[in-house]
């Protein structure tokens, strides 16, 4: 069985056990969340586009990284796919990067993955992506069919001490092209070093197309739009949900594991990431739900997960490159802090009910403050940026929290709920986040894109 055709299979007995069962996921979840599975798998025969191309979507730059880059695109058919890269425009010094590790090559219907290791800190790459149709009828009969090469040759720049200090952070977009779209031209406009997209890029997802779509091949105009700018992603809770999504690997790839202790082979999503006078610190606060709640069957196993991440966040800490930054700004999906007692803080044993909170999900997440805040206060974070709430704040220091935390807006037009219950909201946009050096201090910056006007400013001194 194909790999898609397990997907769709896997997916429809999902549904019909979820049938039994009650509802999976509710979209009151989460005010103004979008309605799950808004993407569906393409029908049977439109796989392949009428002009027969095997190569469908712009390359995308994924875990940006001082010595390494990936580069993922979509294709129509299986095939096996790589890079040319070198450092001269002509591509005349360019190595062949083929897709997947050692021993075999990848070969995928959808998407290829190709991870570009061995590069230089803070050096400007130029690069092409090509695929080659696969024939493969048994493991001794298998032949390439044909090459195609995108034309064009784009662009990229390692991250490194001496890179642009220049990032920006998008967050919640729910597969909402109009919202998505109006952060993409601001991102456009801004030219970052680089992209934080800090979670809930989906909703429920079952099927690797569906996956594609959001990530490959969006509904929005700029459809190179990370291509030249590479992004970084710290997963949501939605970003579990979902046959698919519970791998989502096979789109957005992890780091190779020469890039990480053998310890944190699977911590694919975390990062540490130096950007000239910036540290940026990515973790993965996970489900908004315990792994104990029976919505999920014990199938969940977010505690451990991040008990992990917390041993991994301490040594990257101590890094070289991450102790001598200026600034450490650390990201996640789902806030580590919430002056509300009426917002529940993702520990309410062992189903997330108690009639003293308003949700039966963690609006944010105590768990992960306990573990990680304390490293974090004795690094000298300045700044957490987080999500998940839908609704832009900020949080300035206290006495006992010595970092300030930023959420992002969510999907939300400036309106709350749907149909007759839809209402005007101004509290209700989706954001940019950008973050620059400027004068010797950090300038953190709230874009508005319902208005197109600047929000917020913030501004932090080295620590």
């Amino acid at each position: 069985m194909k790999r898609r055709d397990f997907l769709k299979t896997s997916a429809v007995i999902a549904a019909a056990t979820a049938a039994g069962a009650g509802n999976l996921l509710k979209a009151a979840e989460m005010p103004g969340a979008a309605e799950p599975e808004t993407l569906k798998a393409e029908p049977a025969g439109q796989d392949e586009p009428a002009d027969g191309r095997l190569i469908v979507s712009a390359p995308m730059l994924q875990n940006f990284a001082e010595t390494s880059m990936g580069v993922a695109f979509a294709v129509s058919a299986l095939a096996n796919g790589y890079v040319l890269v070198g450092e001269k425009p002509d591509l005349s010094d360019a190595r062949k990067v083929l897709c997947g590790g050692y021993r075999v090559t990848d070969i995928d219907d959808r998407v290829i993955r190709v991870r570009l290791t061995g590069l230089k800190s803070t050096t400007r790459y130029y690069y092409r992506i090509g695929a080659d149709r696969i024939s493969y009828e048994g493991g001794y009969r298998m032949k390439i069919l044909g090459n195609e090469e995108n034309p064009r040759t784009y662009s990229f720049t390692t991250a490194g001490k001496k890179a642009k200090a220049h990032f920006c952070i998008i967050n919640d977009t729910h597969a909402r092209w109009e919202p998505f779209s109006l952060a993409i031209e601001k991102i456009a406009e801004l030219a970052p070093a680089c992209v934080v997209w800090n979670g809930d890029a989906s909703n429920v997802e079952e099927t690797v197309e569906a996956q594609t779509r959001i990530f490959l091949s969006p509904e929005i105009s700029r459809k190179d739009y990370a291509a030249e700018i590479p992004y970084l992603f710290c997963p949501g809770n939605h970003d579990n949900r979902g046959m698919a999504n519970r791998h989502l690997e096979r789109v957005w790839m992890f780091r190779q594991p020469e890039e990480r202790q053998a310890r944190d082979w699977d911590l694919g999503r975390n990062f540490a990431v130096r950007l000239g006078d910036v540290a940026l610190i990515g973790l993965d606060t996970a489900e908004d739900k315990l792994d104990t709640n029976p919505i999920f069957a014990g199938l969940f196993t977010s505690g451990p997960y991040r008990e992990a991440q917390t041993e991994w966040l301490r040594d990257a800490l101590a890094q070289d490159e991450i102790r001598t930054a200026p600034y450490l700004v650390a990201i996640c999906h789902i806030p580590l802090y919430d002056a509300d007692p009426r917002h529940n803080p993702g520990d309410v044993a062992p189903a997330d009910k108690d009639p003293q909170y308003s949700t039966d999900f963690a609006y944010w997440q105590r768990t992960c403050a306990r573990m990680w805040a304390p490293l974090l206060e004795a690094a000298g974070c300045q700044l957490v940026i987080t999500a998940h709430q839908h609704r832009y704040r900020y949080d300035a220091p206290t006495a006992d929290r010595s970092w300030a935390q930023l959420v992002g807006g969510g999907p939300e037009m400036g309106f709350t709920g749907s149909g007759d219950k839809r209402k005007e909201d101004p509290g209700k946009f989706p954001t940019v986040i950008e973050g620059t050096v400027q004068r010797g201090r950090l300038t953190i910056t709230v874009h508005n894109l319902v208005t197109g006007h600047i929000q917020s400013q913030f501004f932090f001194r080295p620590r």
